[in-house]
């Protein structure tokens, strides 16, 4: 009996100390963050501006934080794929994604259930306003002319381009005509299968407005076949530093522009997710960052946590104005 009641005491200590011993070790797992590869969800294809994005993002993730940073592709949908892709994971840390500015539409045409609320918004890596670009042999030499000229024309008479029917330009010239206080379809759109053609087809005056980022028209313009008037911006770019806003020369205050930012599934871990926004703010302000965004003409900008949340929602109802506006609500 007496061994039997000490074999007892002695399970009973273990088991209390096993017990002891387990909480922490979980706390040390979740503080151990990450332990194992992540994936790095990119929504749109390979060789595009978002894809080198997230690319050059997870490098610097990865140099940082000591695990594999992996860049999946994830296309289709209108950009509904990559989206559903990382709002669907599980929330652990090991499933990040770059949502983009579609994220703020597809909902609004049915596309998708998806809106910023279905993320654990984590930073705001880069945006690129749009700007208004007219070709060389325009007889609008500055923003407010060309606002004359618009206000003054009779609708449809001028065209403009720069995406497709319905695109994030096609919206940026839409809100921009709202602003002037006229209808959406007072300038006539004519869709092209990107900003490329749209910037040929205006140095050829086939067109006579473009609204695309400048980084987009930026060798149409270097080779002297176009003119940037302005921008939709709430500051100029750095690249381009003699375009001002459309506040500062057309007296207009409005800005609108195509965005990526990092995301992770909702409900990530408050813990994982003050150590991934610490990690981000370091890539973001690197030299490799600036550099890399620089060179390709991207605009950079920065927000953290609760900042993208609130830019994000600020960009929802902005984009379903002017997608009522435009008729593209369904």
């Amino acid at each position: 009996m007496l061994v039997s009641k000490k074999r007892r005491q002695l399970i009973s200590a273990a088991a209390a100390l096993g017990a002891t011993v387990a909480i922490p070790r979980f706390a040390s797992a979740q503080a151990a963050w990450p332990s194992r590869p992540v994936t790095m969800i990119c929504p749109w294809g390979a060789g595009g501006g978002t894809d080198a994005t997230a690319r050059i993002v997870a490098n610097l993730l990865e140099r940082d934080l000591g695990q594999p940073f992996n860049v999946v592709n994830r296309t289709g949908g209108s950009g509904v794929v990559g989206h559903s892709a990382i709002a669907t994971a599980a929330a652990d840390g090991y499933t990040l994604g770059m949502v983009t500015v579609e994220i703020a539409m597809m909902h609004w045409q049915k596309l998708t259930e998806l809106n910023p609320t279905s993320y654990t918004p984590l930073a705001l890596m880069n945006e690129d306003p749009p700007g208004i670009t007219v070709s060389a042999s325009s007889p609008h030499q500055n923003i407010k002319a060309l606002a004359d000229a618009i206000r003054a024309a009779a609708p449809g008479k001028l065209k403009a381009s720069g995406t497709g029917q319905g695109g994030i330009w096609h919206l940026a010239l839409i809100g921009w005509l709202q602003a002037m206080g006229l209808k959406p379809d007072h300038v006539a759109w004519v869709p092209s299968n990107g900003a490329g053609p749209a910037m040929q087809d205006l140095a050829a005056n086939g067109i006579d407005i473009v609204t695309c980022s400048l980084p987009e028209g930026r060798a149409i313009i270097e080779a002297g076949k176009a003119r940037a008037l302005a921008i939709m911006a709430t500051e100029r770019n750095p690249v381009f530093p003699t375009v001002p806003t459309l506040k500062e020369a057309g007296g207009v205050d409005y800005s609108v522009g195509a965005w990526r930012g990092i995301a992770a599934p909702k409900g990530l871990p408050v813990d994982i997710q003050a150590k991934v926004v610490t990690a981000l703010k370091k890539a973001y302000d690197s030299k490799e960052f600036k550099d890399f965004m620089t060179n390709r003409g991207f605009g950079v900008k920065w927000a953290d946590s609760a900042g993208f949340t609130k830019f994000m929602a600020t960009a929802d109802t902005a984009m379903g104005t002017a997608m009522k506006a435009a008729g593209l609500v369904k």
